[in-house]
């Protein structure tokens, strides 16, 4: 039996810690302890979903998930969509009695699946009404910022389509990140365990590396340089385009994939643009940051 403790805090800087102990092929029944979690986001949420995949599909056992103590955190994650996300992920007691509290007037996006196109248009679809309200009303961005935010969001899920050959997941949510910049965000995370960004570009991009191509140089490509594994131009451009609007907003983009991670820091977010050498992440998550408009900012 192996025990798999939860941080803390389980968002896009501390998730990697349950990924160093996710062991790919292991016979042993595994518990993700989550009993001191006290906090939460879609991050948190959607990779404590794939980790618990990892451990299924290794193991050929769905692992157990001990809940939060904290009733705050577990009605949190039962109006996220999260226990519903986890059937046939993580053994069906360890949750079975959660009421499922969808479709909470307070949430942006619910935990989602992205497997195809309908997918994607089923959220952006889901989120622009509720999108509205928050970014106009909450994070004072102008009327126009509802279909840039729903271009992102769609960028960002058909991100798991164009490169991950796999299914993932999506979730979104506002909240006063307070512990970090002192006011209102709005959080996108989307993670999937497909072939990340090294395997998706190989094909038409390692020779040019030789020896050097590795996960950093791949995301480098995609992130820096605009490369896509698409030979004619023009096409799968996404991470790019994201990347420009979401600094337009004064937010945050990175991305995870295999053992590397590269950030877009803002200036109120203290980081390295490039972590190398981590535990290997068996896809790509991209988590996007968008902080309350400030005038003087623009």
């Amino acid at each position: 039996m192996q025990k798999i403790l939860l941080p803390k805090v389980l968002d896009f800087q501390s998730y990697d810690s349950v990924f160093s102990e996710v062991a790919v092929d292991s016979s042993e029944n595994v518990i993700f302890d989550g009993m001191d979690l006290n906090w939460i986001d879609p991050n948190g949420m959607v990779n404590l979903l794939a980790a618990g995949s990892v451990v299924r599909d290794g193991s050929g056992h769905l692992p157990s998930l001990i809940l939060p103590k904290g009733e705050e955190v577990t009605s949190y994650m039962a109006r996220m969509g999260f226990f519903q996300a986890a059937n046939g992920i993580f053994s069906a007691e360890s949750f079975v009695s959660r009421e499922d509290k969808r479709a909470s007037s307070d949430v942006l996006l619910e935990v989602t699946q992205i497997a195809n196109n309908s997918d994607i248009h089923k959220v952006v679809d889901k989120v622009q009404k509720r999108a509205g309200a928050i970014l106009t009303n909450t994070l004072d961005y102008a009327p126009n910022a509802v279909v840039q935010f729903s271009v992102v969001l769609s960028e960002v899920c058909q991100n798991i389509i164009e490169h991950a050959e796999s299914s993932g997941w999506v979730a979104a949510q506002t909240y006063n990140w307070s512990h970090r910049l002192g006011r209102l965000v709005v959080v996108i995370s989307v993670t999937d365990l497909g072939i990340g960004f090294k395997g998706s570009l190989s094909g038409e991009h390692s020779s040019k590396f030789g020896k050097e191509w590795d996960d950093t140089k791949a995301l480098e490509a995609v992130f820096v340089h605009g490369l896509t594994r698409f030979p004619d131009m023009g096409r799968g451009q996404g991470i790019q385009q994201i990347r420009k609007q979401v600094r337009k907003w004064n937010g945050m983009v990175s991305v995870r994939s295999g053992t590397s991670r590269i950030i877009d820091v803002p200036h109120w977010f203290e980081s390295d643009s490039l972590q190398e050498g981590l535990s290997n992440f068996p896809g790509t998550q991209i988590n996007i940051v968008v902080p309350k408009r400030i005038q003087h900012e623009l």
